[in-house]
């Protein structure tokens, strides 16, 4: 591996045209294979997990999943309700809704309990994940009933209504962070290089790597379901780290250049570069493929999404960097030798002396090193308490499943469920109670489910089923008695062999709310037990809004120790196996978890509370949502080692020059604190981008990231690293040998 980046980049150097040719041709082929290819997105069945997902594929086998359902409410403009006229709308929107393929039913229509609402409920054919990409047509006819009556509000909203607003507003929030990072990130570059042209190469390969990625994760989703954030986390990182690695290899083939004073050609600077930074590229990328493959242990579909995304991206970033990058140095090096001596000749005409290469390091990074260089020990005591108090908030740390009720209110479908949930509170949750048995035992099962549904309505935390009340019959054309308790009784359905039921509860209170979490609660500790759980040989399992989400954050809480200690131990392997040395490995683990935790830590104390809601435009969860923490710890370990790798290896190569171990740290420091400045600005611009995000879930991880980077390349990587390394002296790098 040690020779590879300089034999791939001698082949590049040589064949320069052949290169550029062959790597964009390489990133149409992607995109190409890609879109023919389509994306497999994952089905409801891909994230079952837990209790609820085992009552799922329960319910599923016996045809009685969950539909897509969508709730269009008809309400006065102002007044009272006219009961004729919104009669005649709710049969405008029955008869459109039945003449599209997409509905699978219609329901008759309900009026509130105050009179003011009547609701009318469409299920969508197909499973429920599905029913975002069918919702269009009915949101259509919605609009057209509105504009038939124009005296009445009729509104739509539901769970593909609101998933569809979710996914536009991604989109529009992407579009508007791209808006915000590329322009700084051309900004930071000019300032690093001071050419247009050597600014646009970081830039021009990040990009095509991106796009490259972007079709490889479609044909890798035949393999590994996609659950629709892979493409998200392939612009985040890929503009990160593409940047970054090219950045570092430029800055190092500068160097070279400006070592050489014109006696090398750019084939043999790009050589040179390559033994060095191409190494380290390879290394640091290997290390997060590496530390980012551990979100599999996770065993679940959205870390696995995530995971395949990032891994692609870096990969097709390090081999940009290896392939034709130095094919674009040659092409560029050799457009600048031969205006060299045009340009000398003009500096010459005008008497200016010639440019003198610019230090390594400025005022300000001088400033940041001053502390660790003359007193190493103090430096590190601060630095580490002030990194571990920004840690102490995450021992508070609490996790939610985020669901609808937590989407930003500016999408329509979620200002209209409010209305609708205000009207029909019971429609807020539903715990859904799935029993498997043989058929002959149906009745008994029924029985139990019945009495489980009546021990419900004397729970306050549980709401009454919902009924047709005074008012609803002429409209439905069939008798009910609002008052009868056949009505107010919930439904049982039974599958058609008889062994599978599922009975609906309600309960009035939003999904991440305390009340919420203690119904199920006692459905599963306390009205289960005393009814149908009774029955020997009976399959119990409770699924549900709450349900849902309760289950997910339990099952990453179980995986999070796994992941973790993976993270940990291969973290600490890559790095001794990249510097031969057992305690830059050991330093390399503690200063990740120090970084880690002081984000998280601030994660905490931002998100959690609420004295930074106005000034961050968010609603506080009370909580962090539960990937965020997992996703993060392993995301940042994977960030850190490229900063990591890049300074360290600089320390290195001045120790094997022949430096003192002392001078080695300084040298090494001194040269790599621009570029991993340079690189961490890029980074903290593209990873805050994401906190102007509506979804407050983007924006905890925007946030911790972009403040992640930002401690990890200033405090860590200019104070606690080079004080570590001072104080330790030629026992940082035991076992290995000066060589």
């Amino acid at each position: 591996m040690r020779h590879l980046p300089v034999r791939m980049a001698r082949w590049s150097a040589r064949h320069a045209g052949r290169a550029i040719a062959g790597w964009f041709a390489f990133v149409v082929l992607c995109l190409v294979a890609g879109i023919a290819l389509g994306t497999n997105e994952a089905t409801t069945k891909d994230f079952w997990v837990g209790e609820a997902g085992r009552a799922e594929a329960t319910a599923t086998e016996g045809g009685l999943e969950r539909s897509p359902t969508e709730r269009i409410m008809i309400r006065a403009r102002s007044g009272e309700l006219d009961m004729a006229a919104a009669g005649a709308a709710a049969r405008d929107v029955t008869a459109r809704m039945r003449d599209l393929p997409e509905v699978e039913s219609v329901a008759a229509p309900v009026r509130s309990q105050d009179g003011e609402v009547l609701l009318v409920s469409v299920v969508l054919n197909g499973p429920e994940l599905e029913g975002k990409k069918n919702v269009v047509p009915l949101l259509e006819q919605t609009a057209a009933v509105a504009a038939d009556h124009p005296d009445l509000v009729v509104e739509e909203t539901g769970s593909p209504a609101i998933s569809k607003g979710v996914n536009d507003q991604r989109d529009e929030d992407l579009a508007l962070s791209e808006r915000i990072s590329l322009p700084v990130t051309v900004i930071t570059l000019l300032i690093v290089f001071g050419s247009v042209i050597m600014a646009g190469v970081p830039l021009l390969l990040a990009l095509s790597s991106i796009a490259a990625a972007v079709g490889l994760s479609m044909v890798a989703s035949h393999v590994m379901p996609d659950a629709g954030v892979g493409t998200n986390l392939i612009l985040l990182i890929g503009l990160a780290v593409g940047v970054d690695y090219t950045l570092f290899y430029l800055k190092r083939e500068r160097e070279e250049r400006a070592r050489a004073d014109g006696r090398l050609g750019p084939e043999a600077l790009v050589e040179l570069a390559a033994a060095t930074a191409g190494r380290a590229i390879v290394v640091s990328g290997l290390a997060v493929i590496v530390s980012t493959a551990t979100l599999y242990l996770a065993t679940d579909v959205i870390f696995s999404s995530l995971a395949t995304g990032t891994i692609l991206v870096v990969a097709v970033a390090v081999a940009s960097s290896l392939t034709v990058l130095p094919a674009l140095l040659v092409v560029i090096g050799r457009r600048a030798d031969r205006l060299a001596p045009r340009r000398a000749a003009r500096r010459a005409r005008r008497g200016k002396p010639a440019r003198a290469g610019k230090p390594e390091t400025g005022r300000v990074f001088a400033a940041l090193l001053r502390p660790a260089r003359t007193r190493p020990a103090l430096t590190l005591c601060l630095s580490v308490l002030v990194m571990l108090g920004l840690a102490v908030p995450a021992l508070g740390l609490k996790m939610i499943d985020p669901g609808r009720d937590t989407f930003s209110r500016d999408i329509p479908a979620m200002r209209v469920y409010d209305r609708l949930t205000e009207s029909f509170p019971e429609l807020l949750v539903t715990h859904e109670v799935v029993t498997r048995s043989t058929p002959e035992r149906a009745a008994q099962v029924k029985r139990a489910l019945e009495d489980l549904g009546r021990r419900a309505r004397t729970d306050p935390l549980f709401a009454r089923a919902p009924k047709n009340p005074e008012g609803a019959k002429d409209l439905t054309n069939r008798a009910a008695n609002p008052e009868s308790p056949e009505d107010l009784r919930p439904t049982v359905r039974t599958s058609a062999d008889g062994r599978i039921s599922v009975l609906e509860l309600p309960v009035p209170h939003p999904a991440p709310s305390a009340e919420a979490i203690a119904s199920l609660t006692h459905l599963r500790q306390d009205h289960i037990p005393a009814t149908v759980g009774r029955l020997s040989g009976v399959e119990t399992a409770v699924s549900g809004d709450v349900a849902r989400g309760r289950d997910y954050v339990s099952h990453e809480s179980d995986k999070l120790p796994l992941v973790l200690g993976f993270l940990l131990l291969m973290t600490f392997l890559m790095t001794v196996w990249a510097f031969r040395s057992v305690v830059i490995g050991a330093i390399g683990v503690v200063l990740n978890l120090l970084s880690a935790g002081a984000s998280l830590g601030m994660l905490v104390l931002v998100f959690q509370g609420t004295w930074a809601e106005g000034l961050l435009a968010f609603d506080s969860l009370g909580a962090i949502a539960s990937r965020v923490p997992l996703f993060l710890v392993v995301i940042l370990f994977g960030l850190s080692m490229d900063y990591q790798v890049f300074v360290v290896s600089r320390i290195q190569e001045a120790r094997q020059n022949g430096m003192s171990a002392r001078d080695a740290v300084l040298e090494g420091i001194n040269r790599s604190a621009k570029v991993v400045t340079s690189a961490a600005i890029v980074m903290v611009t593209v990873f805050g981008a994401f906190v102007a995000l509506h979804l407050t879930e983007m924006k905890q991880m925007g946030f911790c990231l972009a403040v992640a980077v930002l401690l990890d390349a200033v405090v860590i990587r200019l104070m606690v690293l080079p004080s570590v390394l001072l104080l330790l002296g030629e026992r940082a790098w035991w076992p290995a040998e000066v060589g």
